[in-house]
């Protein structure tokens, strides 16, 4: 019963090994990003976002989180430069969040955990579509973006007023003329390296590129995110908090930075 996995005690991350296998694999996300072991990589390039607000369509409760759903049957919005190599079409963002402060984040910097963590993901067009690119090592970039409580970020609002329809599992509007580009920091400075999905099924198809400057949301927008539940709406409530994985073992893997 793959498909029963979430963020409890009886189904959480310690158990997804059990369905999932990968889960024990060699490239393994989130991790702690250690500043001091990091490797600037002079050649790195900077991160280009081409985003078109036309292609947003849907946000929807999937259990887990919420997922911001583009249309990515076109070149209208993708990513290029950073870590990769060829063009990456938007396809969802969605984000991870704790039950309070300092708790919500996949990755941790130098141990440091943030409130929350937006994940931006893209799909290899060289693989013809998302369900070929998973199956491949480059397949997907995922661009992760710490967020902390503190001043309101207007951008995030839009997304933050559509929580109000989609409040249990199954429930999906639509949500369009939104531009993601709103949400990334001042500083596009990253760091880079070889991972997987954070939840099932792992794919280990990720090239990640983690942003280290983050954005703030208020501790309203916050509480909106927190109201949401892992409930469908015939089913006792069970509020969505605490949505991440803890992080994974490095291995043999290197971390880079395009900064120094």
């Amino acid at each position: 019963m793959s498909h029963h996995w979430g963020y409890g005690s009886h189904n959480g991350p310690a158990h997804w090994h059990e369905s999932f296998p990968i889960a024990n694999g060699e490239r393994q996300s989130p991790i702690e990003i250690k500043t001091k072991s990091a490797k600037y990589d002079p050649a790195l390039k900077p991160l280009s976002f081409s985003y078109d607000a036309s292609t947003a369509k849907s946000i929807v409760n999937n259990g887990h989180s919420f997922n911001v759903e583009f249309d990515d049957s076109s070149d209208k919005s993708v990513l290029k430069g950073g870590a990769l190599d060829g063009v990456y079409r938007l396809v969802q963002f969605h984000i991870h969040w704790g039950s309070c402060e300092g708790q919500g984040s996949e990755h941790t910097v130098d141990g440091v955990k943030y409130d929350a963590e937006l994940h931006i993901v893209h799909w290899n067009t060289k693989y013809g579509k998302f369900a070929e690119a998973v199956k491949h090592p480059d397949g997907l970039t995922v661009v992760g973006i710490f967020m902390k409580v503190g001043n309101a970020k207007p951008e995030i609002q839009k997304v933050v007023d559509a929580l109000k329809s989609i409040q249990t599992k199954g429930k999906q509007v639509s949500f369009t003329n939104f531009d993601p580009t709103g949400l990334l920091p001042a500083s596009r400075d990253y760091w880079t390296y070889p991972g997987s999905l954070t939840t099932p099924p792992l794919l280990e198809c990720v090239v990640w590129h983690v942003l280290k400057e983050p954005i703030t949301v208020s501790p309203e927008q916050m509480c909106a995110i927190r109201g949401l539940c892992f409930n469908a709406e015939n089913e006792p409530v069970c509020h969505m908090v605490d949505n991440w994985r803890p992080c994974q073992p490095l291995k043999s893997r290197e971390v880079r930075a395009s900064f120094q």
